[in-house]
């Protein structure tokens, strides 16, 4: 899938700035904001009516922009990681205090994915870290899996909509808890 170097420019200022922005990840249309910025933040959840103590996903192409986050992990917390990344696996991790609250809500852990989709993860790099990416849908409505229901769903309120398009994955991410070992939502 080819990547457009300036959609990815365009998204990353977006990101710099403040915005929120929709992009293709693997399987939906995820919504995008810095998640040091606690405005953007506050605007994404506000825009999906999604309830702050939920959490968020972090999402980065290099596992690099989550060491912080992974230091107090086993050698075998870490493999596991390793297993499935990058790719479509979502861990939840203990945060340890090293996240906003905007960022793991009512949670001990934060919620990780080392993506393997070519736009997110340039986006990323461009961006110089990690974003926060969640389904770009209202809460209670479908995710979008294509750009125009990005458009049905939030027309001119976003910043930035553009990446191409998703990775052709059937179902979101899995999502499973490192400490427990649980599968919190298994990937369809």
């Amino acid at each position: 899938m080819a990547v457009s170097p300036l959609d990815v420019r365009f998204a990353a200022r977006a990101l710099a700035a403040g915005g929120v922005i929709a992009h293709p990840t693997e399987s939906v249309w995820g919504l995008a904001c810095d998640p040091n910025n606690r405005d953007a933040v506050e605007r994404l959840l506000r825009l999906k009516d999604r309830p702050l103590a939920k959490g968020l996903i972090l999402v980065s192409g290099d596992e690099g922009d989550f060491s912080p986050l992974l230091d107090n992990l086993t050698g075998n917390q870490l493999q596991q990681l390793h297993r499935t990344w990058p790719g479509p696996v979502t861990w939840l991790v203990p945060h340890f205090g090293r996240v906003p609250p905007w960022i793991s809500g009512a949670h001990h852990s934060v919620a990780l994915r080392c993506t393997d989709h070519p736009f997110t993860a340039a986006l990323c790099r461009a961006f110089g870290g990690a974003i926060v990416s969640t389904s770009a849908n209202p809460a209670g409505a479908q995710p979008a899996r294509h750009r125009y229901q990005v458009l049905r769903y939030f027309g001119g309120a976003l910043d930035f909509v553009g990446g191409g398009t998703t990775g052709g994955r059937s179902s979101p991410s899995e999502i499973r808890d490192l400490v427990s070992g649980d599968i919190v939502r298994p990937a369809t």
